[in-house]
């Protein structure tokens, strides 16, 4: 499902702030919510996620990560493609092992030549080198992370779940209401990063009934069978897990 935004020059902030609320999210240059998601032949049900920003506190492994990586330095600044965010996300794109699209570009943009989204990044450097990149839109009052990577040879830094503090904590201090850091996928732990920031401040979307509410892996789990068993079509019963 998506709503299309070809035909506006901008989306406003406050309208992108609604779409998030409904469980929306961008996909290049559209904004699509979905209750599914494919893996290795499976579905799964994905689960969409935000940060209340007045509830963040960090806890010992947050700030030991803020810690140990202070010595980056980190620029916040409008987003732009060039040269050298492309090579390091193909540099980054050939070290992981799941699927991505080959470019900067192919993920934000898909061949439009304007970016609808008010966007920027935050920059990681050590010294000259850029090492990482996290992009995000802005809304009026809500902020959406929408691509990190980094630099394979600084893997042991963690610079994924940096990000993610990192983003959390300029919404933060921008007195936004919430970061939204996408999905969450039922029995497919790899997006389980995304709860890293603070879990207390987590709430999960119940699409069924259209609330927000409390993250615990128990509503997940409630949340999903009941999509399976009411959204599904019964001829894909036996694709799911």
């Amino acid at each position: 499902m998506s709503a299309s935004s070809s035909a506006q020059p901008i989306i406003r902030g406050d309208a992108l702030d609604f779409y998030l609320a409904q469980g929306y999210y961008r996909m290049q240059q559209e904004l699509f919510t979905c209750h599914f998601v494919p893996f290795s032949g499976k579905l799964y049900t994905a689960h969409w996620l935000r940060l209340a920003l007045g509830r963040i506190a960090w806890g010992p492994e947050q700030r030991a990560l803020l810690r140990r990586n202070s010595r980056f330095a980190a620029t916040i600044r409008p987003f732009r493609i060039t040269d050298e965010y492309e090579e390091l996300y193909a540099r980054y794109r050939a070290s992981i092992t799941f699927d991505a699209a080959p470019t900067i570009e192919a993920v934000l943009m898909g061949g439009e030549a304007h970016n609808v989204f008010n966007t920027q990044v935050i920059e990681l450097r050590d010294g000259e080198r850029l090492i990482a990149a996290g992009v995000f839109d802005r809304g009026e009052r809500t902020l959406a992370g929408i691509l990190n990577f980094y630099d394979p040879a600084y893997r042991k830094f963690s610079l994924g779940k940096y990000l993610l503090l990192l983003k959390t904590d300029h919404a933060r201090r921008q007195h936004l209401d919430y970061y939204y850091p996408g999905y969450l996928v039922h029995g497919y732990p790899k997006f389980d990063y995304k709860l890293f920031a603070c879990l207390a401040a987590t709430e999960v979307f119940d699409s069924v009934r259209g609330l927000w509410v409390p993250f615990a892996w128990d509503a997940v789990a409630e949340h999903s069978a009941e999509l399976l068993a009411d959204w599904l079509p019964e001829e894909l019963g036996g694709l799911t897990v």
